[in-house]
C-alpha cells in the first residue's frame, strides 16, 4: 500500500524561533554523547576495577570488548526507537533515548568493583552498555530527523552541522572532565572512586536533557503525515531497500574513521607511543575545537554546492590518507594534535553532508526508521569494533594492517558516493512510492 502524506509543505522555521528547538535538541544530544564518550575515555580505569585480570593490556581489551558489545544493541535501538520516532513523534523519541542513557550511566556509576562482587561486576557493565547502546541507536536517527525537518529550505546542511557540533561538545566535556580528574586526584583516588564521577554526572545531565526535551516543539513536517505504518522498519525494507543499503554504504568508512580518529586516538597514542595522558587529552581537546569551528562552514558548503562533492572529498581523501595519517603518530602530543585535526577536518566533509543526504532518501512516514536501523547495524559491526580491532592488531604485532582496513572501507563508501544523485533540493514532504517500489531519490 501507499503511505499517504500531505503534499502541502508546512511552514519551515526561520530565524531565532527556528533555531531554538534545534539548540534544545543539541543540548540533549551533547549530554547523551558525554555519557557515551566517558566510557572509552575511562576504559583503562574501568578495566582495572571491573574485570578479573590483573594485566593492564588484557583489562583494556576486555573493557573495549564491552564497549563493542554496547554497539551490538544499537541496531535494536535504531529499529525500536526509530519506529517510535516515526509513529509517536521526533521529540518523544528524543526524550526516550536520553532516559535510557541516564539509566545506563547511573548503573555504571554504582557498579561494585570485581573484588567485591566477582563476575557480577562485568555482567552489570554489559547490562549498562546494553541500555546505552539502545539509547545511542535511536538517538542518532531521531536527532538527525528532528534537526533536518526543523531546518528551512536550503539550510539543512547548516542545521545538520549542529548534530556533530553537539556530539563533539559532549565528547569534549568528557575529555575535559578526565583532564580535571587526572590533575586533581591521586592515581589511587582516581582508581578507587574518581572514575565513577563522570558516569554519575552524566546520568544527572541526561536527566536534565530529558526535562529540556519535554519542552520541544514537534517538527512541522511530521504533522503532515496522515497515515503511519505499523512497522516502519519493515516498511523500509519493503519499499526502500536500495536506499537502506545506500545508508549502509555511506556509513561504512565514516563510522570507522570517527571512532578511530575522534574517539580512540588519544588512548591509542598513550598505549602505543607513551604520550602522557594529560598531553594526549589536551591535544584531543584542541583538535575537537577546530573541528567544531569548521562544521558550520562545511554545512553551508553542503547547502551551496551539494552533498555529493563533500562526500567524495571525504571518501577518496581517507582512502588515500588513512595510512599516512596513522603513520605520522609518534610520542609527540603536537603530532597527535596535527593528525587528529587533519582527520577531523576531512571527516567534517562527511559530518556536514551525510545526515541531510541520507534523510533526504526517505519519506516522512518512515524517515527515522529508514536511516536508524541500517545506520545502527553498520556502526555496530564496524564502528564499535574499531578500537578493539586496532588494539588487538597492535598487541599481536600487526599494527600496520589497521590503516589499510580503514582505507578499504572508505574506498567502499567513496564508490557509493559516486553513484549518489544529489538530493539537496528534495522536498521532505514528498509522497512515498507504492509498496514494493524500489525507487528512491538516490537510486
Amino acid at each position: 500500500m501507499n503511505i499517504p502524506v500531505s503534499t502541502v509543505p508546512s511552514a519551515a522555521p526561520t530565524g531565532r524561533r527556528g533555531m531554538r528547538p534545534v539548540v534544545v535538541a543539541s543540548v540533549g544530544n551533547a549530554m547523551e554523547w558525554f555519557d557515551w564518550g566517558a566510557f572509552v575515555t575511562f576504559a583503562a580505569l574501568l578495566g582495572a576495577q571491573l574485570q578479573p585480570s590483573g594485566d593492564g593490556a588484557t583489562n583494556v581489551l576486555r573493557t573495549l570488548s564491552v564497549f563493542a558489545v554496547g554497539f551490538l544493541f544499537r541496531p535494536l535501538g535504531g529499529a525500536l526507537i526509530g519506529a517510535y520516532c516515526d509513529r509517536r513523534g521526533r521529540s518523544a523519541a528524543l526524550r526516550l533515548s536520553l532516559l535510557m542513557m541516564a539509566a545506563g550511566s547511573l548503573l555504571i556509576a554504582l557498579i561494585p568493583p570485581y573484588r567485591s562482587v566477582g563476575v557480577l561486576a562485568p555482567l552489570l557493565l554489559v547490562v549498562a552498555r546494553a541500555l546505552q547502546g539502545l539509547s545511542a541507536g535511536g538517538e542518532g536517527a531521531a536527532m538527525s530527523t528532528y534537526v533536518n525537518e526543523m531546518a528551512p529550505a536550503g539550510r539543512r546542511g547548516l542545521y545538520s552541522s549542529a548534530i556533530y557540533i553537539s556530539t563533539t561538545l559532549g565528547a569534549l566535556a568528557a575529555t575535559l572532565l578526565a583532564l580535571l580528574l587526572h590533575s586533581t586526584l591521586t592515581p589511587a583516588q582516581l582508581a578507587d572512586w574518581g572514575w565513577r564521577v563522570p558516569f554519575a554526572l552524566g546520568a544527572l545531565l541526561a536527566l536534565y536533557g530529558w526535562y529540556l526535551r519535554g519542552r520541544m516543539d514537534e517538527t512541522p513536517v511530521f504533522g503532515t503525515v496522515r497515515e503511519r505504518p505499523r512497522n516502519p522498519t519493515l516498511q523500509v525494507m519493503r519499499t526502500h531497500p536500495r536506499a537502506a543499503l545506500r545508508v549502509v554504504a555511506f556509513t561504512l568508512g565514516a563510522t570507522v574513521v570517527y571512532y578511530t580518529f575522534a574517539s580512540y586516538l588519544p588512548l591509542y597514542a598513550q598505549l602505543r607511543y607513551k604520550v602522557p595522558a594529560n598531553e594526549a587529552l589536551w591535544a584531543a581537546v584542541a583538535a575537537q575545537v577546530v573541528f567544531m569551528g569548521a562544521l558550520p562552514l562545511l554545512g553551508m558548503a553542503a547547502d551551496r554546492f551539494g552533498r555529493r562533492p563533500l562526500l567524495l572529498v571525504f571518501g577518496f581523501g581517507f582512502t588515500v590518507l588513512s595510512p599516512l595519517l596513522l603513520g605520522l603518530l609518534s610520542g609527540s602530543a603536537v603530532r597527535l594534535f596535527a593528525v587528529m585535526t587533519a582527520a577531523l577536518l576531512l571527516f567534517g566533509c562527511y559530518a556536514a553532508a551525510a545526515p541531510a543526504a541520507t534523510l533526504e532518501m526517505f519519506p516522512t512516514a518512515i524517515r527515522s526508521s529508514g536511516v536508524g536501523f541500517p545506520y545502527a547495524v553498520t556502526v555496530a559491526l564496524f564502528g564499535g569494533t574499531a578500537p578493539y580491532l586496532n588494539e588487538y592488531l597492535t598487541t599481536h604485532g600487526h599494527a600496520d594492517w589497521y590503516p589499510w582496513y580503514v582505507a578499504a572501507l572508505c574506498l567502499t563508501s567513496a564508490i557509493s558516493f559516486t553513484r549518489y544523485k544529489e538530493t539537496k533540493h528534495v522536498d521532505l514532504t514528498a509522497v512515498a512510492p507504492a509498496a514494493g517500489s524500489r525507487a528512491s531519490p538516490s537510486a
